[in-house]
Formats: structure tokens, sequence, C-alpha cells
């Protein structure tokens, strides 16, 4: 186990009814990783970023941020449930870029950016403007701020999706599967954002990701989900060029045949 982990899974285990999602995964993420975690639908990945995001609860074990737990809080000695206030506050070290945008469709590009910061952080119209700019203009969108989400293409979107995450200074940004829902011609403006974010920002990233050439190129480290457990996890270079388990081989193989 790394020292210090940004984030550190314990025996987490999550069910819906009776079907197990995540069973008892263990996982720590270092300071400034960037993992991606890869898998076939159903195997638990958009779960463990939603726990991690405090959006699902856990039903066993603990999830950690910054060696501070997010699933119960210790008071005067005694362990307890987690209240709002507490949820509020470790969510606010996290950050989640969504597969559908999730914009506010009567706000502009500027108007999603600044409304958080405004009345979650208590910045002022015009700090809170000054930062979504900068931030626009680093996804290439500064010429659209005054555009509504119709008005954007589903690229373009997402790109405020991820501006507005980071409006929040986050020190974790999770992505769940953020092209999948874009045309393939914009896929590629998305990805180039987040591989700047990883090269210029001193950020954990966790990307549940289908696109295994850019998980390849951006990822320090590469888990592999199967059934709610990690099978396989490896530096990028050696998880695609030499899989251990013969369960990330068929899934390889399979990714590659789809093409």
């Amino acid at each position: 186990m790394m020292q210090d982990p940004m984030v550190r899974f314990q025996n987490v285990t999550k069910r819906h009814g009776s079907h197990i999602v995540v069973d008892g995964l263990n996982l720590d993420v270092a300071r400034n990783e960037k993992v991606a975690i890869i898998g076939a639908s159903g195997s638990g990945k958009t779960s463990l970023l939603r726990m991690l995001m405090a959006l699902d609860p856990v039903d066993s074990g603990e999830i950690f941020i910054e060696g501070e737990p997010l699933t119960h809080m210790e008071r005067q000695g005694k362990r307890l449930p987690p209240d709002m206030a507490h949820i509020r506050r470790m969510r606010g070290k996290v950050g989640m870029v969504f597969q559908s945008f999730n914009l506010f469709p009567h706000l502009t590009a500027m108007g999603n950016c600044i409304e958080a910061p405004m009345r979650v952080l208590g910045l002022t119209r015009a700090a809170a403007i000054e930062r979504a700019t900068e931030l626009l203009e680093m996804v290439g969108l500064a010429s659209r701020k005054d555009y509504y989400p119709s008005q954007l293409s589903g690229g373009q979107q997402q790109r405020v999706a991820i501006a507005r995450a980071l409006a929040m200074r986050p020190k974790v940004m999770l992505f769940d599967e953020v092209t999948s829902a874009l045309d393939p011609e914009t896929v590629g403006e998305v990805l180039t954002v987040i591989r700047r974010l990883g090269e210029e920002h001193d950020l954990t990233m966790m990307v549940v990701t289908h696109q295994m050439g850019f998980a390849r190129e951006f990822a320090d480290r590469v888990c592999f989900l199967h059934q709610g457990r990690i099978c396989e996890e490896a530096p990028a270079r050696d998880f695609f060029h030499n899989p251990q388990n013969e369960r990330t081989r068929a899934f390889l193989r399979a990714v590659l045949e789809a093409g």
C-alpha cells in the first residue's frame, strides 16, 4: 500500500438489490496519479466513481480522501454516519464529469461555470467570472461563453462540463465515459483537454474509459474491473503490452476486434 494516498477504497462493497456491483474492492490512488479504469459494461466502474463522489452510499467498507474518511465521521472517539455537512465538505474535494454533460440548459456556458462557485464556495460574481473565464479559455471556449448548451456541440458541452467541475478547485477529478455520447469527430477535442489537465495541473485523476489508446498514453496505471473486482492492474505500458490475466486478454481482444 502506498503512503498517504489521495484516495483509498478499503474493502468497499456496493449492492443493487441482491446483485453485488462492487465486491470488497481495495484501491489506493496516489496524489497526482492518473488512473484509467476499464472493463465491460456492468463491471462496477461507474459505481466506483459515484461512491467516491458521495452520490451512492457504500454498503460496507470505507473510502478515504486525503486520509480523511468519506464514509463515516469521527467525533469524540466515536464513528458516526456522515451528516450532510460532512458529505458536502468531502465532496468539495472531488469533481466529476458525466457521460451526459448534465449542464443547466437555462444557463449559458459562463452561467454554468459560475453558479456553484458563488452558491457553494461563496465567491463574488466578479471572482467567479474571472475564474470561469480562465477555465473556458483553457478548454478552448472563451468565444462561446454566452452560448447556451443547446447552441453548443456535444464536444463543446462536455468541455464546458469539464470547466464547470474545475471551477470548484477539486483535488480529484473523475471522468465517467465522457466521450461515449459524442460523435467520433468530437471525441479528440475532449480527450485533448483531459490530456492538458493531466500535464499542466496537480490533479489526481480517475478516468473510466473505453478508449484504449487514450488509456495507454494518458494513464500512469490501468485497472481492469471484472464483476466488481480489480482483476488486474499495472502501469499502462505493461498492462497493454503484457497482460497477465486471461480475462484481461479476452477483454482487450474483444475491444480490438470491435474496432
